[in-house]
């Protein structure tokens, strides 16, 4: 079973930058044999995908963070990351880290939820105007 672990939320000014982790363990395979991906959910909207990374690295952001945000993977430390800068009001939401082992070789599919079997448990991104 994987354990994903989020970490680094917070309230920030519009304008300024956070850097979100996620942590895993609890696995048999390493993060290397992972799908990788970042989403959030703001108050009565739907989850929506915001940046993935497959197994051999290759990134997918979605429009509205292109430019922005940047995702990567410490496959060493089992870590995942996603550095936002520029954050705008309509940034803030839950954001919560998921991971698949199932190999999925449409990148764009990466953003949708149902792709991940793994999900943790979320930290706040608040951006104030």
């Amino acid at each position: 079973q994987v354990q994903l672990v989020e970490s680094g939320g917070g309230s920030v000014q519009a304008g300024g930058s956070l850097r979100l982790s996620c942590a895993a363990s609890g696995y048999v395979y390493s993060t290397i044999y992972m799908n990788m991906g970042w989403f959030r959910q703001a108050p009565g909207k739907e989850r929506e995908g915001v940046a993935a990374i497959d197994r051999d690295g290759n990134t997918i952001y979605a429009d509205s963070v292109k430019g922005r945000f940047t995702i990567s993977l410490d496959n060493a430390k089992d870590t995942l990351y996603l550095q936002m800068n520029s954050l705008k009001p309509d940034d803030t939401a839950m954001y919560y880290c998921a991971a698949s082992y199932h190999t999925e070789r449409t990148l764009s599919k990466l953003l949708t939820p149902g792709v991940y079997g793994y999900w943790g448990q979320g930290t706040q991104v608040t951006v104030s105007s």
